[in-house]
């Protein structure tokens, strides 16, 4: 029993020591420090004179009474921004030539795969069309034939009948 009467002991030294070093550090942050102290004096000794002692700096605001407007300062100059992007993109002006590998317009598979029928569409296209000239061209020579034809009949009735009329004045 002694040697836990001991321990505890030393557990309620030890524990006394702290509490009081936390006292000790407590009253430190507590009291004022002498150059505090000192400095809130001063500042109620001068009063008016506060604000020549003070240095205001003013930045984005400008003051409308004139010596404070001394205390403005000049803005920033800021450095030029250079978009480390753009420089990247625009000394590259090769051109890979794996960008090319793709088509130009999204629609070639469909049009390779109907090429064989479109080919054989036109051509039947172009026979329909020297189909239809023909026709057309055998009308017109049918025409023309039956015109001439017509106007050959007339001229051989026109000259049967002239023949017949030089007869009759003949005899």
């Amino acid at each position: 029993m002694g040697a836990e009467e001991d321990s505890i002991e030393q557990v309620v030294a030890e524990r006394r020591e702290r509490l009081r070093a936390l006292r000790a550090a407590q009253e430190l942050l507590n009291t004022p420090d002498e150059d505090v102290a000192q400095a809130e004096n001063k500042d109620n000794e001068v009063g008016s004179g506060e604000d020549n002692a003070l240095n205001v700096k003013f930045r984005n605001y400008v003051p409308h009474d004139k010596q404070l407007q001394e205390g403005k300062l000049a803005p920033p100059q800021l450095p030029k921004f250079e978009d480390p992007v753009v420089e990247a993109l625009l000394p590259e002006k090769k051109e890979d030539p794996f960008l090319n590998i793709a088509p130009k317009k999204p629609n070639w598979d469909l049009r390779r795969d109907v090429q064989k029928k479109l080919d054989k569409l036109e051509r039947r296209t172009e026979k329909a069309i020297l189909k239809m000239l023909e026709e057309k061209v055998k009308q017109k020579m049918s025409e023309t034939a039956i015109e001439g034809a017509e106007g050959a009949d007339e001229a051989a009735s026109a000259e049967g009948a002239d023949e017949a009329a030089n007869a009759a004045d003949a005899s």
